[in-house]
């Protein structure tokens, strides 16, 4: 195993000031559009992602849905790319997020977002990209350069340009002093180990994550990591929806990762834990202790909505390592690229 660090461990330590960056700027950048959203009979919001930025348009989702009240759904693309249909979409916000800003199809149902009738807000790490000038709106999530063709620091921004944005439009002091915080949180989240789970995945190439809530949308982007890092195939449940069938391949020893938010979904996710634990799987989980788990290291927010994104930079930590100890160079993934365009 190399001991230089990879260009995917160095974007990682770069996530606290990537989030400094974000968090000073925000409030210029917000301003306007908060304002917009305010003054609208808003009953909907839809997300336009693909890949990791679609993991992130399902944690806002969460959180917008929670904290807005608002509906939330995600946008097909090939809706308007492939069969060239305009939805009605009149008093709702459309959020379109990609880190380049150039997939055609993104780009494409941006646009008909608009010409439908949506705000079009645009979260994005080029405000020069066809996806900016696309939507009404263009927010820098301010990531820096992102080399390694796995997305960390560019993941991370994404999530928190979303959550600034619904702080500055619901004028949320307590989301805004969290969001304030991060940068330092993250600090520790890097150093956090989870070496049990480090053990386990040397030797293992399957396993499931679970979540809910915010923390299942962690679970998607944590399964991606799994198999583009590490070629381990992952699958991410909700902690409700496996016992709806996939709890039937879970065995003794089976590999879950369970992500647990500290938030009112804490007891359903624990006492789905305590079913699952029936089959006798290896259960590692974050967040309080769960009876019958191995906790695994994490830090607290404070804040329920915020505390899921500690929990991803610790895995981004632990997913760099373990690609590298089962030899593999996660900075250049097979038949992968950094940017990826679909029609």
């Amino acid at each position: 195993m190399s001991t230089d660090p990879t260009q995917m461990r160095l974007e990682i330590e770069e996530i606290p000031a990537a989030l400094e960056r974000l968090t000073a700027g925000a409030p210029h950048q917000m301003k306007h559009a908060a304002e917009r959203i305010r003054r609208m009979d808003l009953c909907l919001v839809t997300t336009i992602a693909r890949g990791s930025s679609d993991h992130a348009a399902a944690y806002l989702k969460y959180a917008f849905e929670v904290y807005a009240g608002i509906p939330v759904a995600s946008l097909g693309p090939s809706v308007s790319s492939v069969y060239g249909t305009t939805l009605r979409l009149e008093n709702s916000v459309s959020l379109a997020i990609s880190q380049s800003g150039q997939s055609p199809d993104i780009v494409k149902t941006a646009q008909m977002s608009k010409t439908g009738g949506a705000l079009a807000i645009a979260l994005t790490n080029d405000v020069c990209s066809p996806l900016a000038s696309a939507c009404d709106h263009a927010f820098d999530i301010a990531a820096g350069p992102e080399k390694s063709v796995a997305a960390t620091k560019t993941f991370v921004n994404s999530v928190a340009t979303g959550l600034l944005l619904l702080a500055h439009w619901k004028q949320d002091e307590d989301l805004l002093d969290a969001m304030r915080r991060l940068p330092e949180q993250c600090e520790r989240a890097i150093g956090c180990r989870w070496d049990s789970l480090m053990t386990r995945m040397l030797e293992r190439d399957s396993l499931y994550v679970l979540g809910r809530g915010p923390s299942l949308a962690i679970a998607g982007e944590v399964a991606l990591k799994f198999k583009e890092t590490c070629q381990i195939h992952a699958e991410a449940y909700s902690a409700a929806e496996v016992m709806h069938g996939p709890v039937s391949i879970v065995g003794k020893g089976f590999p879950v990762l369970v992500l647990a938010g500290r938030d009112a979904s804490q007891n359903a996710v624990a006492g789905a834990v305590q079913k699952l634990a029936i089959s006798r799987p290896d259960i590692f989980a974050t967040g309080e202790p769960i009876p019958g788990t191995t906790t695994l290291s994490s830090t607290k927010t404070g804040h329920p909505v915020t505390d899921p994104l500690l929990a991803i930079v610790s895995f981004y930590a632990f997913i760099e390592e373990l690609a590298r100890r089962r030899g593999k160079n996660p900075d250049i993934p097979p038949n992968l690229r950094k940017v990826t365009e679909t029609v």
